[in-house]
């Protein structure tokens, strides 16, 4: 039974060093574990809410209108030129955006199966209003991680 785990666990290992392997140069700021797992809980209950726009044509055209939210994206696309744009309409917008190592956590944290490259997670659901409680608690995880990223950001520069 022992060597069934050892063997699992190597084998979540190597899958773990190939998602490492298969990230974009170009994703800076990437976000630590404890950061990934934060932000793909907070997309999770986004979706839940209906506070996310899943995909690149989605968000780019609610950053062009002005919505204000975080803007999370997959370190692993191919081909990269997909998303380069995604960045700097975020600092033109003053919109924290952070990497994540895997397009395929992203999708399953947006409760899509299809693979996703970025998704905005917003303030206010776009359609309709939340309870004051669900509001209140989804700010503070979002002020939470957008402290996190602009403090890993700066780490950068």
């Amino acid at each position: 039974m022992g060597s069934d785990s050892e063997v699992e666990k190597t084998q979540q290992k190597e899958k773990e060093r190939k998602k490492m392997l298969a990230i974009a140069p170009i994703a800076k700021p990437l976000a630590s574990k404890k950061l990934s797992k934060k932000t793909l809980k907070l997309v999770r209950k986004a979706s839940e809410h209906k506070c996310l726009k899943r995909g690149v044509k989605e968000v780019v055209k609610s950053i062009r209108r002005g919505h204000k939210g975080l803007c999370v994206i997959a370190g692993n696309i191919s081909p990269i030129d997909v998303i380069t744009h995604v960045p700097i309409l975020c600092e033109e917008a003053e919109i924290p955006y952070v990497y994540v190592s895997s397009k395929e956590d992203l999708a399953t944290a947006g409760a899509t199966k299809r693979p996703t490259c970025c998704v905005l997670v917003l303030t206010k659901p776009t359609k309709g209003e939340l309870a004051i409680e669900e509001q209140e608690k989804m700010k503070a995880d979002y002020s939470q991680i957008v402290s996190d990223v602009s403090e890993l950001t700066s780490s950068l520069f």
